[in-house]
């Protein structure tokens, strides 16, 4: 079995393999972009060298056809050498000036060539001008004497300053191709090696990629699999079973087993959770050594395992669970504390044509029956519960509805018997089907209490609530809203951090949500559901016991509890003007209420004689569908427009009261 820190080595490996492959990859290609820049700069530096070489030939070109021109205008001074020479000679004065320019290593030896060549100037024109004046013996005179020695010397200085700047030119070039030929082999170099790398990084990703697969379906704590790959290895199952059917007509339906830890909730508020999570790991060791080495057992949430059967017995379900049962007989030793854990274990053996998802409610159905009846093991019969299906096709409508955001709050105010103001609502699910239409809460609650799914609906509810008692500040009307919770989510340790988790996402000050739980909630296990209150109290929610006088709670637990608020139930609020003995219990649920310091409301107000009885016997709140039945959101906030903004307590903070006609 594969335990965190090993699974964290696992994760980590991966990663690390693949940045240091990344960051091999990304210094080659670095160096690529530099070589090819590198590369780019010899070239730009090779076609520069032989444009100077170009224009060194051309100067030295130049020089040598003036001279050639020079000499030739003597001989024919009227000739086509004659009208081409002063041409030619701006020309070679132009490139002569273009090579001391580009000359950088003896520069100042081609600007001296360069000036001697103007000095030069005005001589060949006095000799063009003996020509034109057909004074050929002055001009042959100025040909001998200056022209012919300072353009011959010229023609030699040109020449060398080629040959030098040639020399340079053969040697750097010479260079760069050596530079070039070893970026060559270089990047040929990078190239293998880039290839390789990247053969790597696409081995370590694919590695990577499986080890988060593997991770994905495994539980972290414990190293089972978790829900999902639980799922699939369902859906293979089945899918086998049908093959098996279609082929050789032996039925092999898979048995699969929920397993919920009894009494776990206690281990984790009064040890800790890391002694609860210390135990889950020697509960899941344990529930391996207790099934068969072909079957699958996963870890679904929480405290609940899943067991995945591999034979097709029918008894199979009830023989794992007596072994289940019998490993747990012994106490748990997590350090110096020895801890005795019970479990319930729900059976489900799949029918033909069934799901995954019926299979798993169904298992789901059978354990919270084993654990209400306290029988240890119970397995799921659609003929013991003549309403079975029906259930599960409302459970699976349920999950649906869920993903579909379907179900939807209304909200019944809640008025002061003495002023007439608003000092609350009340969130009331409605859900309303799209096909089957609406659907009353007392049919689908009951269903849901009876599944995990409660948690996931009751956080959605909150979520609701909420979001419109934030929307409802932002316009300026402070009204609180309470919430109906089931006794799975009281129960639950992990809800308080639920709520403040909501409440810091939606910017709702804590007072301003009340916690509405029956009871017979409480009672069900007052130890774990008031520390759960205490919890809720801190973050400033108010609580409330809903339906009161129904249940059974004494005085005592009702004393200790840290409640705000005591509701009495309608059964008792609707006959109290006829009946002298509900108004007795109505008068002294009141009188009991205010004694322990809570607010009382009264449900179930439906006729003008019930609200005034309440207001002369000091009941502090009243709900009814005389004075207002649930409304919409939107609805309840048509009713406050037109009044001023305002804080709903039970004493309006200004301006006009809203009054109860408004809501009606």
């Amino acid at each position: 079995m594969l335990r965190p820190r090993t699974a964290a080595r696992r994760r980590t490996a991966p990663r690390w393999a693949a940045g240091l492959l990344a960051a091999v990859l990304v210094s080659l290609s670095g160096y690529t972009v530099i070589a090819s820049w590198r590369q780019t700069g010899i070239v730009q530096a090779s076609t520069t060298e032989n444009a100077n070489t170009d224009a060194y030939q051309h100067a030295a070109y130049m020089a040598v056809w003036e001279t050639a021109l020079i000499q030739a205008s003597l001989r024919e001074p009227d000739g086509e050498e004659r009208h081409d020479l002063p041409a030619v000679t701006q020309e070679t004065d132009a490139a002569l000036a273009e090579m001391a320019a580009i000359d950088h290593e003896h520069a100042g030896d081609a600007a001296e060539i360069a000036r001697r060549h103007r000095q030069l100037g005005p001589v060949i024109d006095r000799y063009l001008a003996a020509l034109d004046a057909d004074d050929i013996p002055a001009a042959q005179q100025l040909l001998e004497d200056d022209i012919e020695p300072a353009a011959s010397a010229l023609v030699d200085d040109v020449l060398q300053e080629q040959q030098e700047h040639l020399a340079v030119h053969n040697r750097e070039l010479a260079a760069a191709q050596r530079k070039a030929r070893q970026m060559l082999w270089g990047t040929v170099f990078i190239f293998g090696l880039s290839l390789l790398v990247l053969t790597l990084y696409g081995w370590s990703m694919r590695s990577y990629r499986h080890q988060v697969e593997w991770m994905a379906a495994i539980d972290r704590l414990t190293g089972l699999p978790n829900r999902q790959a639980f799922v699939v290895r369902i859906q293979q199952a089945l899918s086998g079973a049908r093959h098996r059917r279609g082929t050789d007509g032996r039925a092999g339906p898979p048995t699969m087993l929920v397993v919920d830890l009894d009494g776990f909730r206690d281990v984790n508020e009064q040890l800790g959770h890391d002694v609860g999570d210390a135990l889950l790991i020697q509960v899941a060791d344990r529930l391996n050594a207790a099934v068969l080495e072909q079957d699958v057992i996963a870890r679904l949430g929480g405290d609940e395992f899943g067991v995945l059967l591999s034979g097709s017995d029918p008894h199979i379900g009830q023989s794992t669970a007596a072994r289940l049962a019998e490993a747990f007989t012994a106490p748990f030793l997590v350090g110096d504390i020895s801890i005795d854990l019970e479990i319930s274990v729900g059976a489900a053996t799949a029918q033909p044509g069934q799901d995954t998802a019926t299979l798993l409610q169904q298992a789901d159905i059978a354990v919270h029956t084993a654990k209400q009846q306290r029988c240890g093991f119970s397995h799921f019969a659609a003929g013991h519960a003549p309403d079975t299906a029906a259930r599960l096709t409302l459970l699976g409508d349920l999950r649906r509805a869920l993903d579909a955001d379907e179900i939807t709050l209304y909200y019944q105010p809640k008025i002061d018997t003495r002023s007439g103001a608003l000092a609350g609502v009340e969130a009331l699910a409605r859900w309303q089907h799209p096909s089957k239409g609406p659907i009353s809460p007392a049919q689908f609650i009951p269903v849901l209490e009876a599944t995990s799914l409660i948690h996931r609906f009751t956080d959605q509810a909150l979520t609701l609530a909420l979001r419109q008692t934030s929307a409802w500040l932002d316009a300026g009307y402070r009204i609180p809203v309470a919430v109906n919770i089931s006794t799975r989510s009281l129960l639950d340790s992990a809800f308080p951090d639920r709520i403040a988790a909501l409440l810091h996402r939606t910017g709702v000050p804590g007072d301003l949500l009340c916690i509405e739980v029956t009871e017979h909630a409480m009672m069900s296990d007052p130890d774990t559901a008031t520390t759960v209150l205490h919890r809720i109290r801190e973050l400033g929610v108010r609580s409330s016991i809903d339906d009161y006088g129904t249940g059974y709670s004494s005085m005592a637990y009702l004393k200790a509890l840290p409640v705000d608020e005591l509701k009495i139930d309608q059964s008792f609020v609707k006959d109290m003007t006829r009946d002298h003995s509900n108004l007795a219990l109505v008068r002294s649920a009141i009188d009991l209420g205010h004694n322990l310091g809570l607010t009382v409301v009264a449900e179930g107000v439906e006729d003008a004689a019930t609200l005034a009885a309440l207001h002369a016997i000091g009941c502090d709140l009243a709900q009814g569908y005389h004075l207002a039945r649930p409304m919409s959101p939107a609805a309840l906030t048509g009713t406050l427009h037109g009044q001023p903004a305002r804080s709903a307590d039970t004493t309006p903070v200004s301006g006009t009261d809203v009054e109860l006609q408004c809501l009606s």
